[in-house]
């Protein structure tokens, strides 16, 4: 018989416990010895020197890696350096920034309210948030000084276009599109990272009156549909954006080190964003966003890429999967 394997590297378990019926209880994950579980510890050795030798050949600064099966945790250890400029070593505890994993966080959210049937998929967005009735398409654009001409789109954004990139939407500073990222820089959109203080609401009702890239439903572009149903989940819930998860996923899953901005008990324990130098790892310098953003206070925003994570030892068999 063939045995199945999980292994899990930088492990982020993110399972939907909802409170609708039934509710089934998160499974914990305890530390047991592979063989209890049916797993051969000497071929589990064998990750050590996959890790070392990536470390020491300096492809990597370092990784925690973690294997699970049946509930119980079979291997755990952490290599390298967390920040090699202070020589801190990294630590199976220390928190990682998640990035676009966080989609599926913002995607499970949706998908809690949409089970307690506060909307429909195919709903259009403007029903929840009007800015976004009438939707325009961009049809000219000069470069000079970003203006640029529209037209009327063919029908209106809905939250499963959002969901699924297909909205029409652009992704400003990060994004693809020369054209987009300079009508939203120059509106003044907040993307990915904030480190001024403007709310979730502000930013994506500013973004509801900007021309679409193509007509919703038409196509895949990478975009801000993810956060713009964090602001719909702030309107649906009735709680900030960031309450609603630690409330609703984030305690639930005893999942206590993700956070948008890391509490200043657990700052010291982040992982620090590092590149390659000269033969060293080196802190990555401030570019369009500050690498230290979890740790900065004041932000109101919540930009789907701005979670840390710790994997959490909690588990549940209820998985949202939204595609």
């Amino acid at each position: 018989m063939k045995k199945h394997y999980s292994i899990l590297l930088l492990l982020f378990a993110l399972i939907a416990c909802t409170e609708t019926s039934p509710v089934q209880k998160p499974l914990t994950l305890t530390e047991g010895s592979p063989e209890s579980v049916g797993m051969s510890a000497a071929r589990l050795a064998r990750i050590d020197s996959l890790f070392n030798n990536a470390v020491s050949k300096d492809n990597i600064p370092g990784a925690v890696a973690l294997v699970a099966r049946n509930g119980k945790i079979v291997y755990y250890k952490a290599f390298g350096m967390a920040d090699n400029q202070i020589s801190r070593k990294l630590k199976r505890d220390d928190i990682f920034r998640i990035a676009s994993q966080s989609k599926a966080i913002t995607s499970t959210a949706v998908m809690i309210l949409w089970e307690e049937g506060k909307f429909k998929l195919d709903d259009p967005i403007s029903k929840y948030i009007p800015e976004f009735k009438n939707p325009q398409v961009l049809k000219t654009f000069d470069p000079k000084d970003s203006s640029y001409t529209s037209v009327p789109a063919v029908g209106e954004i809905t939250i499963r276009q959002l969901m699924d990139h297909t909205s029409g939407l652009g992704y400003g500073i990060i994004g693809g599109d020369e054209r987009i990222r300079k009508i939203y820089q120059k509106a003044g959109i907040v993307d990915a990272f904030c480190s001024r203080d403007v709310t979730i609401g502000d930013n994506i009702k500013k973004l509801a009156k900007l021309p679409l890239l193509f007509n919703p439903g038409e196509k895949f572009n990478y975009c801000e549909g993810l956060d713009v149903l964090g602001y719909f989940i702030e309107i649906e819930s009735g709680m900030p954006f960031d309450v609603f998860l630690r409330t609703r996923l984030f305690d639930p899953l005893g999942m206590n080190d993700t956070w948008f901005y890391l509490p200043e008990s657990k700052a010291s324990r982040l992982v620090s964003v590092q590149k390659p130098d000269n033969g060293k790892w080196v802190r990555y310098p401030v570019t369009f966003y500050d690498p230290d953003y979890p740790i900065k206070r004041g932000q109101k925003v919540f930009p789907r890429r701005s979670w840390s994570l710790k994997y959490s030892k909690r588990l549940c068999n209820i998985f949202a999967d939204v595609s």
